[in-house]
């Protein structure tokens, strides 16, 4: 086995006397230019991000502040809270009763004074006959009244004749008497004669008091038939105003229609028992209308007849041209059953919706596709 010398280790390399300094004696000019400028990026960094911040929170600022006025000043007003509406008219009974007759089916169309639905009516036209046999009592009782009025002015006159012709007899037996006492007081004339002129005239006049009085009592059942003729005279205002009455409740026991329209499902059937009150079928007239709810930032410029454009959901692509005929006087909240309160607590702002009604102009095409309760997108071309 040969063993190999070890290979020699060469000398190394004197190290310089700087490499052997300690690094605290090392200069370092080089690094602080460097520090300076990364702090100076740093800075600006932030003052660019900070610049950044500022200037989005002064648009959006600006944009809030302004927001309402710009959306207000718009020349055109939009919103899709909308919907058609339509007179509808819910018809009920004024009186009890069975139904005879349903004259119509459910959504047909009707014209004014239609017979809709018919009531049994016998009990009510037994009612206007016995009104009716109440006027013509009454207006025998009248004329038994002007009878008996005529009879008695016959009585009247009777009774003034009577009243005269006793009148003359007194007259006749007074100067009789006269003459008598004269002729007693000359001698010419016996005192028996005298007695008897006395007589007659004292028989006549009491004659005459008697015509006289009885001429009273006439008169007297005169106003007495007078007062009657009034009393008669308002039974028969009162059986005249029964007839009518009666005739009112026979004519309600005809629903008709009292527009043209559309009538609705029909409420009730032949044979069934209806109550004053009762509906009994729905009529939907011809003529529709938009109401459209806009947002009080939205009505700065819209004016009443401010021209307009409705288009329909269920319809699409055919617009509608209309007007806005008038805005309403309060915003919707305030028509529901509890309107709120703002003072009673705790308070969050929303803003209102105005309701806007808008007429749709006469003869266009489609317009009697349209149905109350379809959805609606309202354009108003406002006026600034």
């Amino acid at each position: 086995m040969k063993i190999v010398p070890d290979a020699p280790v060469a000398d190394k390399p004197a190290t310089p006397a700087a490499d052997k300094a300690p690094l605290s004696a090392q200069p370092q000019t080089s690094d602080r230019p460097r520090a300076g400028s990364r702090l100076l990026a740093e800075l600006r960094a932030i003052g660019i991000t900070l610049a950044v911040l500022l200037l989005a929170a002064g648009i959006v600022f600006f944009i809030t502040t302004r927001w309402n006025s710009w959306v207000g000043d718009r020349s055109l007003q939009t919103t899709d809270d909308a919907s058609l509406r339509a007179d509808v008219t819910p018809l009920s009974t004024k009186i009890s009763g069975i139904v005879s007759q349903v004259a119509v089916e459910d959504y047909q169309r009707v014209k004014a004074g239609d017979l809709l639905v018919q009531i049994k009516d016998d009990d009510f036209r037994a009612q206007v006959e016995q009104a009716e046999a109440g006027v013509h009592a009454a207006q025998a009782a009248l004329d038994n009244n002007h009878r008996q009025k005529e009879l008695q002015f016959s009585k009247i006159a009777q009774a003034q004749a009577n009243v005269k012709a006793t009148g003359a007899d007194v007259e006749r037996t007074r100067l009789e008497r006269v003459r008598e006492e004269e002729l007693e007081k000359t001698g010419s004339s016996t005192h028996q004669k005298l007695e008897q002129a006395v007589a007659d005239e004292e028989r006549f006049r009491a004659t005459l008091n008697s015509h006289q009085a009885e001429l009273e009592t006439q008169r007297r059942q005169v106003a007495v038939l007078d007062a009657q003729e009034i009393q008669l005279k308002a039974d028969m205002s009162a059986r005249e105003a029964a007839v009518k009455l009666a005739r009112i409740n026979l004519d309600y026991t005809r629903i008709v229609a009292p527009t043209d329209g559309v009538v609705g499902e029909r409420k009730v059937r032949a044979g069934q028992l209806v109550s004053p009150g009762s509906q009994v079928i729905s009529l939907v007239g011809q003529t529709v209308w938009v109401v459209a709810n806009y947002k009080e930032t939205q009505l700065r410029n819209v004016r009443a007849g401010d021209r307009a454009e409705v288009t329909v959901d269920g319809l699409p692509g055919v617009v509608f041209n209309g007007h806005v005929e008038t805005i309403s006087p309060a915003s919707g909240s305030e028509f529901t059953l509890l309107p709120p309160d703002n003072a009673t607590g705790n308070f969050t702002k929303i803003t209102q919706r105005i309701p806007v009604k808008i007429v749709l102009d006469p003869k266009q095409a489609l317009t009697d596709r349209l149905r109350p309760g379809m959805s609606a997108i309202a354009t108003v071309k406002t006026k600034p």
